[in-house]
């Protein structure tokens, strides 16, 4: 089978808020809500618009489920929606550190979503016809994700 090559698209750097929700009949559910950020890449640079969310949930299984909804907005004035699912988890001293909010190696954790795009501009438009992966990584009050385009 060949082997599946990717192309580095661009990182993106979310400011967000968490909100709880506590223990739910399905596990411990979070809401996150943007108020901002930015991308950088080599074919695309911008802002990310205030207002757009994640919601995620801790599983039983101690795997984070993530749906996250946003609008980027290129640095020439052009709208993007972005969304993606993503899975994260690790072992329990890894996991129980990112939940304190403490700053961890994304080497000792997996953080995987499949990012997906929708725009009605024509400079952009080849982002309708995409699949991308990415790879994320948290920090102090930010979160971000090195996205890479599926060739």
């Amino acid at each position: 089978m060949p082997e599946i090559r990717t192309e580095f698209l661009f990182k993106i750097t979310l400011e967000i808020r968490v909100s709880s929700l506590g223990e739910t009949p399905y596990g411990s559910r979070r809401i996150f809500h943007f108020d901002g950020g930015s991308f950088e890449g080599p074919k695309l640079n911008g802002r990310v618009l205030p207002g757009g969310g994640g919601w995620s949930l801790i599983r039983r299984d101690d795997v984070l489920e993530v749906d996250v909804r946003l609008t980027l907005e290129t640095d020439d004035k052009h709208q993007i929606y972005m969304t993606w699912k993503g899975l994260r988890h690790g072992p329990k001293e890894v996991m129980d550190r990112l939940y304190r909010g403490e700053i961890v190696d994304p080497r000792d954790y997996y953080f995987r979503t499949t990012p997906y795009f929708e725009t009605s501009s024509e400079k952009y438009g080849w982002m309708n016809r995409i699949c991308s992966i990415a790879s994320g990584s948290l920090s102090a009050n930010a979160r971000s994700l090195d996205v890479f385009q599926v060739l």
